[in-house]
């Protein structure tokens, strides 16, 4: 990056914008802008997940994806950039299989619950998805990387994965759905 902020309050986004990185202004809700947002918030969902786990493999992958975001908006930030490439998708699928080796089958839907840390995991990947989801909007009308669009679907399964991982390595076993505490199987 070639000029770091020095100043932090410019007072340039007063009026509804903000300046990208290629010298351009874009209104504060403009879609582009709208993903910048969501991924810089998929990336400090990723923090408060990391802040909460010890030093393993799980947060050295994480750590890693964390700098892989910001790859994600700095191409956000200068349209036509392409940072992602194919080897970043090669390496979410490997640390996937990796970390789903050795977890038991899925028998039923996981809640995004648990303790702090697997419940943070599972938050991260819910924003990922509405991550997503924006970068589909966004490549309706600005062509996209897409292997970006790639990442970011492997990421969310990834971290769905980690979540996982961690109630595993932690002992303290998956929350599972269960038809029968639906409120209104209750009822009845």
């Amino acid at each position: 990056m070639g000029n770091r902020l020095s100043e932090i309050v410019t007072r340039t986004g007063d009026r509804g914008t903000t300046g990208m990185a290629d010298g351009s202004r874009r209104a504060k809700n403009d879609a582009r802008v709208h993903c910048l947002g969501e991924v810089d918030e998929l990336n400090a969902s990723i923090g408060v997940a990391l802040s909460l786990l010890e030093d393993g493999p799980i947060q050295q992958l994480l750590f890693a994806v964390q700098h892989d975001l910001f790859d994600i908006g700095a191409e956000l930030c200068q349209p036509g950039k392409h940072l992602i490439v194919e080897e970043y998708v090669e390496g979410l699928e490997k640390s996937a299989a990796e970390m789903n080796a050795d977890l038991p089958r899925l028998k039923e839907f996981i809640l995004p619950g648990g303790t702090h840390s697997v419940a943070c995991l599972q938050l991260a990947r819910a924003i990922c998805r509405r991550v997503e989801r924006s970068l589909v909007t966004l490549n309706d009308v600005e062509e996209l990387n897409p292997v970006t669009c790639r990442y970011i679907n492997r990421l969310s399964d990834l971290l769905f994965i980690l979540g996982r991982a961690q109630a595993h390595n932690e002992g303290s076993g998956e929350v599972y759905w269960n038809s029968k505490f639906s409120r209104l199987n209750r009822d009845r």
